[in-house]
């Protein structure tokens, strides 16, 4: 699967017809400009020629799967480089959600334990965990902007200075502006998805999921940044004013 990627120019590897059934698969991608679709193309080749995909549990990765799995990898880091990923090398992929079990201890010493229905997650320094029914876009459910991949490698790139905090890493002065933002835009969303959930108020466009944590509220962001530009920068401007400034994207008019 993919090995014969490792030992070509990865742009030239990848077959017309597998890029074009990709593409179809992805409403989001098509829609991207033709240059930067071409470059999609050249930077997932190179993300599949240095990643190792492992099927769990008998899951079999066709060369569509992972591939359909690289290019929206790629989507947030087409322009920061692929240097941004180069702290695992596993991408690991299961058939559907699995269940994770979670272990933490609160501030009195007390173990809890409870099982967690995850689609996906991404490990400090490890590999990258997938659901392929979610990154295929078959469990989007209501939510027009959700996307289990490109939130999975937001993370990523959060973590690359050892914190999970919803920053990348960035300058101090940089960062104090961008948490001053970031924190900010969180609390006036978790503000909303507590109405909506137990008031009964307007749902939030944004998975309610990022209502949980900020760095899980700068994953929930940036899928709709990449998946639905112009609603985002209609509903969030000021967010997508500061990613436009960090991912360096080029929205459509």
């Amino acid at each position: 699967m993919f090995g014969w990627l490792r030992r070509r120019p990865p742009a030239r590897d990848i077959p017309d017809a597998l890029w074009v059934a990709v593409l179809q698969r992805y409403r989001f991608l098509v829609l991207r400009p033709a240059d930067e679709r071409e470059r999609l193309r050249q930077m997932a080749g190179e993300l599949l020629a240095a990643k190792e995909f492992h099927g769990a549990k008998g899951f079999v990765v066709t060369d569509e799967v992972a591939l359909s799995i690289a290019v929206q990898a790629v989507l947030p880091v087409l322009n920061l480089g692929l240097s941004w990923y180069d702290d695992f090398v596993g991408i690991v992929v299961h058939a559907d959600e699995v269940v994770a079990r979670r272990t933490e201890m609160d501030e009195s010493g007390v173990v809890h334990q409870w099982d967690e229905v995850i689609a996906g997650e991404a490990m400090d320094g490890g590999p990258v965990m997938l659901s392929w029914r979610d990154a295929a876009g078959m469990n989007a459910g209501t939510h027009e902007a959700y996307n289990v991949v490109i939130h999975e490698f937001i993370h990523k790139i959060d973590m690359r200075d050892g914190r999970a905090d919803g920053c990348p890493p960035l300058p101090p002065a940089a960062r104090r502006a961008w948490l001053e933002l970031m924190e900010r835009e969180y609390e006036a969303f978790r503000e909303q998805a507590i109405i909506a959930e137990r008031f009964g108020g307007a749902q939030t466009w944004l998975d309610p999921y990022g209502a949980e944590s900020i760095d899980e509220f700068f994953a929930v962001a940036c899928e709709a940044y990449f998946v639905a530009p112009e609603r985002f920068a209609a509903e969030h401007a000021a967010l997508a004013s500061l990613f436009d400034g960090f991912f360096g994207a080029r929205r459509r008019a």
